[in-house]
């Protein structure tokens, strides 16, 4: 995914490496948070808000995250997959992030998208 990013996105910087990321208007997070493997839940939760933490460091304006819900039906939900709680991650962002955040549940997928703004952002 990242040769093709690079091959028809030549124009943007792409990277792999934490390390190599810096802040930018908004940060975005999609898909990184549903396959945990093995991984306990708790141990996986705390990777979450830690990373979310950073996002929140990178975007400059705001950003956005989605991740499957916990409110999937329980016959199409998989053991190696993480099932995050959309309040509490709602929580997490406006108690701690911002005034500004947006909890979208309400489109055909199994999974929520949190969006956060910062002050002045618009």
């Amino acid at each position: 995914m990242v040769r093709l990013a690079r091959e028809r996105r030549p124009d943007a910087r792409i990277s792999t490496r934490e390390d190599e990321l810096e802040p930018a208007d908004v940060a975005v997070a999609s898909g990184i948070f549903n396959v945990r493997l093995d991984v306990d839940d708790a141990r996986w939760a705390a990777y979450v808000d830690e990373v979310v933490r950073r996002l929140d460091r990178l975007g400059t304006r705001g950003f956005a995250f989605n991740m499957l819900t916990s409110w999937s039906d329980p016959e199409h939900m998989r053991e190696d997959l993480y099932y995050g709680d959309p309040c509490a991650y709602f929580a997490l962002c406006k108690q701690e992030l911002s005034r500004h955040v947006a909890l979208l549940h309400d489109y055909g997928l199994y999974e929520f998208t949190i969006i956060v703004r910062k002050e002045g952002s618009g």
